[in-house]
């Protein structure tokens, strides 16, 4: 069993982390006060192989391990949490699906724009009443000849707005169940299909969200993905891999509280000494420091079981639900040790603060996290 990085893991760890200073440091803050989408960042990751980890050269991924990818996030959160969002919807969800479960013209023709970073996706699984339980999905599908025919809305949905191929989940009868989604390829210009409206959001602002609308959308019978009535299982592989990326995402922001927060500590002076003197404040600081480590590993093993092919379904739960309640302790316990000055707007701790409430939510709540991995502990 190691625990140290691979030389060349530091070397890309050193590379994204450079990136992500230079490139998303001087903007992370504005584009979260306007809610703007970082388009250009977006691009300069394609050009980085980024956008591409995990996914073969064949299809013009860079390759690259789920342990790649979990210090591209970290380091990508710690800097920009919303960046980080928009990565992991549109590769670690959109992506990742197609990665899985396409055929080959499939992966040719949608995966490789993804892999690239010209194209960005979204996952289209939630809805009003579907939201942890998506066997209650009302989005219907109609065969037609052939055509399939989608029916329904979506909310919630990252990336809706600026996505190009979107990957949607529907059902043909909800009497079945979960027996009776299926999954499709959605083109963004496909005749039929439209984005809603956009939800303004505690956090990640600059990770834009938005509802599907689809009436009387039709699609060729070739974007089906994977067979008819897989479509719940193909939901529950995809998102066992994203709460891997999500879990990555909380540890890089309560890397960024840590930080923010010796550095601080260190130089804040009362009682004509600094803060970091008091042991109120090492032992915060001490907590922060041993739950991000602890969340690391839980989510390196998780990665490492994606890596070797075994599953990780409980695991991938298990890092998730511990590495976003690390991140928002950790915010809570950042603003307390900054005081006053977390507490106010232009201090980047109340942007972790408000970033690391969404890992403890989106791609199962921390509830349906401890509900899978009871579950495995009672089969």
């Amino acid at each position: 069993m190691d625990f140290e990085l691979t030389e060349e893991q530091k070397m890309f760890r050193d590379a994204v982390r450079d990136f992500a200073e230079r490139e998303l440091g001087p903007i992370a803050q504005s584009i979260d006060e306007r809610e703007e989408y970082p388009f250009e960042s977006i691009k300069k990751m394609g050009r980085l192989g980024i956008t591409g980890l995990t996914i073969s050269k064949e299809y013009n991924g860079s390759g690259g391990t789920y342990i790649h990818w979990c210090i591209a996030m970290e380091e990508i959160a710690r800097v920009c949490a919303a960046t980080a969002a928009i990565l992991d919807t549109s590769w670690g969800l959109a992506a990742r699906a197609i990665n899985l479960h396409a055929n080959e013209e499939q992966k040719k023709r949608y995966l490789a724009p993804l892999a690239r970073g010209d194209k960005i996706g979204a996952f289209g699984l939630t809805e009003a009443d579907a939201g942890s339980d998506p066997s209650r999905l009302e989005t219907t599908v109609a065969k037609d000849g052939n055509s399939y025919v989608l029916n329904g809305r979506k909310i919630f949905i990252s990336n809706a707005p600026q996505a190009d191929i979107l990957v949607v989940f529907a059902t043909k009868n909800k009497s079945l169940g979960h027996r009776g989604i299926s999954t499709f390829i959605v083109e963004k210009e496909t005749p039929g299909f439209s984005v809603g409206s956009v939800h303004h959001k505690l956090g990640i602002r600059a990770a834009h969200s938005a509802e599907l609308l689809f009436e009387t959308c039709r699609i060729p019978t070739g974007n089906l993905l994977g067979a008819e009535g897989q479509g719940f299982s193909i939901a529950l592989s995809t998102l066992d891999g994203g709460r891997i990326g999500v879990a990555a995402q909380a540890i890089g922001i309560a890397r960024a509280v840590l930080e923010a927060s010796i550095s601080h500590a260190k130089q804040r002076e009362q009682y004509g000494q600094p803060i970091a003197n008091f042991q109120a404040i090492q032992w915060m600081l001490a907590d922060i420091a041993t739950g991000v480590d602890a969340a690391r590993l839980l989510t390196y093993r998780a990665a490492d079981l994606a890596d070797k092919g075994l599953s990780f379904t409980t695991e991938a739960a298990m890092a998730k639900v511990f590495a976003s309640e690390v991140a928002m302790s950790a915010a809570i316990k950042g603003i307390q040790i900054h005081g006053g000055y977390g507490y106010m707007m232009d201090s980047a701790m109340q942007r972790y603060f408000r970033d690391a409430k969404i890992t403890e939510i989106y791609e199962g709540t921390s509830e349906i996290m401890r509900y899978i991995i009871a579950r495995s502990l009672l089969r």
